[in-house]
């Protein structure tokens, strides 16, 4: 039978004149063993961390940092837990203050009476009062408040709205509002998001959910990047792609289809002075007519918010440049 790995704690190693100290290891070499090289994995039981391979204890008596309680099922956790939702800049005080539901109903489920239902009542209005004690938390209110809704008919991920009420925060703290409106500095920060996260919409998409103007969109947002200094990159054809594809139910193999006649495009420089969503739209219209993956201009245009004018100029060109560089 053979023997298991010996666990060899740090301090007998410093005892034998080793010439490098365990402790002053940083987070990055804690990823292999010191001693061998192998992976190393954390033991919570017992608070070490240890070699897989040659058994070395690398670091012990490790904080731990979940609850005092143990929990063997999500009731018994809900129940012992003695925190609320975490902090969000999606909240205009960052969800550290009270909600009182709209649900006229007790802990149990049962209906109120109606006088509770007048105490309630005037508990919600009382509590929205206290939440916003001056005009500029209830600016940052409404603002944040027009992000989500934008975000949420855009389909727009969490990670998105977060960088988009980050943005709006930093444009408030730096006075950057007076002159222009809240959902227009709203709209500008959702857009810059989506453009700094990789999941880019067009103007047309952000102007139909906005209740402000492309012009006006268009001038906030050039004003916010610029004071704000914000790196943005400019949009790359192909992350529009993914949803396109989606929205029309198309195959991987159209995807990737389009995916090759953009690079093409860009190799013949193509894309240069171009609008990203009218290469995209054109790329996978002809992806799909290569592919038989059968979808009309009036379809992708809808998709894509463009005019079929528009994907037909695009796929000439896409279609000579694909020639040309294959």
């Amino acid at each position: 039978m053979s023997e298991s790995p010996v666990r060899t704690n740090t301090k007998e190693r410093t005892q034998n004149n080793e010439t490098t100290e365990v402790g002053e290891k940083t987070d990055e070499q804690l990823d292999v063993c010191p001693e061998c090289g192998g992976s190393v994995a954390m033991d919570a039981e017992h608070g070490e961390t240890v070699c897989n391979d040659c058994g070395l204890v690398i670091e012990e008596d490790s904080i731990d940092r979940g609850p005092e309680w143990r929990a063997f099922d999500s009731a018994e956790r809900d129940r012992k837990s003695r925190v609320g939702a975490p902090t969000t800049n999606m909240m205009h005080d960052k969800g550290l203050s009270t909600n009182i539901g709209w649900q006229n109903k007790d802990a149990y489920g049962r209906s109120l009476s109606s006088e509770q239902r007048q105490k309630m009542q005037r508990l919600r209005t009382w509590n929205e009062r206290f939440r916003t004690r001056d005009s500029k938390e209830r600016n940052l209110k409404q603002a944040l408040g027009e992000i989500d809704r934008m975000a949420s008919a855009l389909g727009l991920p969490q990670n998105v709205r977060e960088t988009a009420s980050v943005i709006y925060r930093r444009a408030l703290d730096e006075d950057l509002l007076p002159g222009r409106s809240i959902e227009g500095v709203a709209t500008a920060a959702l857009y810059a998001s989506a453009r700094m996260a990789r999941n880019p919409r067009s103007l047309d998409e952000m102007s139909v959910v906005s209740r402000v103007d492309e012009m006006e969109l268009t001038r906030t947002y050039r004003y916010i990047v610029r004071e704000l200094s914000l790196e943005i990159q400019p949009a790359d054809p192909e992350q529009y792609l993914p949803r396109f594809v989606s929205d029309l139910d198309l195959t991987d193999e159209t995807e990737r289809r389009a995916r090759e006649l953009i690079e093409r495009a860009r190799r013949a420089g193509l894309l240069s002075g171009k609008s990203p969503v009218g290469l995209a739209a054109a790329a996978v219209y002809a992806a799909g007519l290569l592919t038989n993956d059968t979808v009309t201009q009036s379809q992708v245009g809808d998709v894509a918010s463009i005019s079929e004018v528009t994907i037909r100029n695009r796929y000439k060109e896409i279609l000579e440049a694909d020639t040309v560089t294959a």
